[in-house]
C-alpha cells in the first residue's frame, strides 16, 4: 500500500481516532470516497498562543459525541446514507520544517483532489489554508472565499509563514476573486478603504439573523466555486475559548449553525475548520464547536453535490 504522505513518521499528535468514526484511508492512489477528512497538526505560523497542532486530534475526539445520531438535527436525511466520508489521518512532516509542510501539503492535497474527492481539512493554525487554496485552484480555477473569523488575515507585514497573511497573498496569486469573497465576524483592525472583501463585522453579525447573513453570502459568491474556511475564533470566546487569538464580541454557536444551514445551494469545493488550541479549552467546548461545524459542512456539501 502506498503511504498517503512521503514522510515515514506517524503523526505525533493523534491518538488514532477518526472524524465521526468514519473509516480510515491511507492509500493516496485509491481514494473512493466523496469527502476526505485531513488533519493538519501545524502551528508554526501562530502569532498568539500556540497549541493548534493538537487541534485535529481534539476535534476528532469531540466528534465521537456527534456520531450516534442517524439524522443530525435538524437535517432530514442520514448523512452517511447519502455520501461516503473517509479520514486520511494527519498530514505528517518533519517537525519544525514550515517550508516542507507548505510545499508538501499543496502537493498532497493536489493528489487527493485529482481523484475527484472533496477535502474537509482540520487545522492547525490558519496558515494551512494558503497551501490548500493553491491546490484547489489547480482543479477549480479562481474561487470565491467565504471566511469566518475575528481577523481579516490580510496583513502584509508578516513573515513567509504567518497565519495573518494568507488572504493578502491569495488574491495577488489569482486564487480567489475579491469581488466574490466575503468575511464574517471580523472585529479587529483592517484598512477598510483598500480591503476588497465584503465584510460582515461582529457587531453586524450579532444584529442580523442567520438567514440575512446567508443571503448576503449567497449574493456575494454567486455561481463561483466556493472555498469555505472557518477560524474557530469567529465564535465569541464564551463559545470557543480554546483558540490562540480570542476576541470578545463574536457570534454565538447558534447563530453560526443557522448561517451554515441557510447556505444550502452554494457550490462548496473545499472547506476547513482551523485554530482550535485545546490547551486553552474549557470542557472541550471549542473542540465540540469545531466538530459540529465540520459536521454541518458535510451536510451542506451533501445537499448540493449528492441530492436525493
Amino acid at each position: 500500500m502506498t503511504p498517503l504522505f512521503d514522510h515515514p513518521d506517524h503523526s505525533l499528535y493523534s491518538n488514532g481516532m477518526t472524524f465521526l468514526r468514519q473509516p480510515m484511508v491511507r492509500d493516496i492512489n485509491n481514494i473512493q470516497s466523496d469527502v476526505v477528512v485531513l488533519g493538519l497538526p501545524f502551528d508554526m505560523a501562530t502569532s498568539g498562543r500556540p497549541g493548534a497542532r493538537l487541534g485535529p486530534d481534539a476535534i476528532r475526539r469531540a466528534s465521537t459525541n456527534l456520531a450516534w445520531e442517524d439524522k443530525k438535527f435538524p437535517w432530514k436525511f442520514s448523512l452517511f446514507d447519502r455520501i461516503t466520508v473517509n479520514d486520511a489521518g494527519d498530514f505528517t512532516y518533519p517537525c519544525g520544517d514550515a517550508a516542507y509542510f507548505t510545499a508538501k501539503l499543496e502537493e498532497a492535497a493536489d493528489k487527493l483532489l485529482a481523484q475527484g474527492t472533496t477535502l474537509l481539512s482540520l487545522g492547525g493554525d490558519h496558515f494551512v489554508t494558503l497551501p490548500l487554496l493553491r491546490a484547489h485552484h489547480k482543479h477549480h480555477g479562481k474561487m470565491a472565499l467565504v471566511h469566518f473569523d475575528a481577523h481579516t488575515d490580510t496583513y502584509s507585514n508578516g513573515s513567509s509563514y504567518d497565519h495573518g497573511t494568507m488572504f493578502y497573498h491569495a488574491p495577488k496569486e489569482g486564487i480567489i476573486s475579491l469581488e466574490h469573497s466575503i468575511q464574517i465576524g471580523i472585529r479587529t483592525e483592517y484598512n477598510e478603504e483598500e480591503h476588497g472583501f465584503e465584510v460582515i463585522n461582529g457587531m453586524e453579525g450579532n444584529d442580523l439573523t442567520g438567514s440575512q447573513i446567508a443571503e448576503r453570502i449567497k449574493a456575494r459568491v454567486g455561481d463561483l466555486p466556493v472555498y469555505l474556511t472557518f477560524d474557530i475564533d469567529c465564535l465569541d470566546p464564551a463559545f470557543a475559548p480554546g483558540t490562540g487569538t480570542p476576541v470578545c464580541g463574536g457570534l454565538t454557536s447558534d447563530k453560526i449553525l443557522k448561517v451554515l444551514r441557510a447556505l444550502e445551494g452554494i457550490n462548496i469545493v473545499g472547506m476547513d475548520v482551523v485554530e482550535v488550541s485545546p490547551a486553552y479549552d474549557q470542557s472541550e467546548l471549542t473542540s465540540l464547536a469545531a466538530a459540529t461545524i465540520g459536521h454541518e459542512l458535510l451536510h451542506l456539501w451533501a445537499v448540493k453535490h449528492k441530492p436525493e
